[in-house]
């Protein structure tokens, strides 16, 4: 059954105040403009892109490429969490994740975010250089994983996932889902504040694909503001993903135009952060979205 959604369902992107995000050493004042957050699996079997980067070599020259096309920050992550993926032992997902954040941090002055549910590697990785822990299960994985975060003081963006990423798909259930994945995220604020981490660490994410179907996915992102009242920022991540395909009836090597579509939708609905694959194209959904909203309310749109 669809749940009922209670916003409006008009887009949201105006003039607002910006949003403090603090990432260890970095503080990040997001406004009109969104963040690109480029993807960057060290993996041998992602949904997408499993195997491209799995070399070392490959994986950095990724790294540099995504940075050159525009990427904000980015997203390194040595474990798969597709639909049906099995978990990835500790020492191993530190192999893949390690020397490439060791080496990136070292030759670029990128804000780099490590994609992890483990508080071993993230500690690892923020020693290596990294300023934010994008974890999926919103630090409920490892109990370890909110002492980590307020050790170092990163940044956290705090995921909402039905199920596991092995069981996630079979079959999820919601009564509303806005309501819930929005009471989930809202808990977690409150919990990871009480264990001693700044609300200015934060970021909250949907968890588009994570534990739910088509329907649930499309109410999401129609109420998204309703997230963006949270008062944190809210990343997307929409990327090249199955309901995607539902919608274009395309693999996903072929859903960069209905990638693209999703996002500028997002953008229009107060997303603050944009998880991707594909960052030059969506810089220039970006520019042109911020340029063309900008000219509507009577003012310009600062230029990269």
């Amino acid at each position: 059954m669809q749940a009922v959604c209670a916003c409006s369902g008009k887009p949201t992107m105006s003039k607002r105040e910006p949003l403090e995000w603090i990432c260890r050493d970095r503080r990040l004042y997001i406004s009109d403009r969104p963040l690109i957050m480029g993807i960057l699996n060290v993996t041998p079997d992602s949904f997408f892109d499993g195997g491209c980067f799995f070399d070392f070599d490959n994986a950095i020259a990724q790294g540099r490429r995504l940075i050159a096309e525009g990427a904000d920050i980015l997203d390194i992550g040595g474990e798969s969490t597709r639909p049906g993926s099995e978990e990835v032992p500790v020492e191993e997902e530190m192999r893949r994740v390690l020397p490439v954040i060791r080496k990136l941090a070292r030759q670029t002055s990128a804000l780099l975010s490590i994609d992890t549910r483990k508080a071993a590697v993230a500690r690892a990785a923020l020693a290596e250089g990294a300023h934010i822990v994008n974890d999926v299960s919103a630090l409920t994985h490892d109990a370890d994983m909110a002492d980590v975060v307020r050790t170092f003081g990163a940044g956290v963006v705090l995921m909402h996932m039905q199920g596991t990423p092995r069981t996630m798909q079979i079959n999820p259930q919601y009564r509303d889902v806005v309501t819930e994945v929005r009471q989930f995220l809202a808990d977690r604020l409150a919990i990871v504040s009480a264990a001693g981490i700044d609300l200015r660490q934060t970021a909250v994410d949907p968890g588009i694909g994570f534990g739910k179907n088509l329907e649930h996915n499309l109410d999401l992102l129609a109420c998204l503001e309703m997230l963006t009242a949270l008062g944190r920022p809210v990343v997307v991540g929409v990327s090249r993903k199955r309901f995607i395909g539902q919608l274009t009836e395309r693999p996903a090597p072929d859903r960069l135009a209905g990638t693209l579509g999703a996002v500028a939708y997002c953008i229009a609905k107060g997303a603050h952060i944009l998880r991707v694959h594909d960052v030059a194209a969506t810089r220039d959904v970006v520019n042109v979205m911020v340029t063309l909203v900008a000219r509507e309310h009577g003012g310009r749109a600062d230029g990269d």
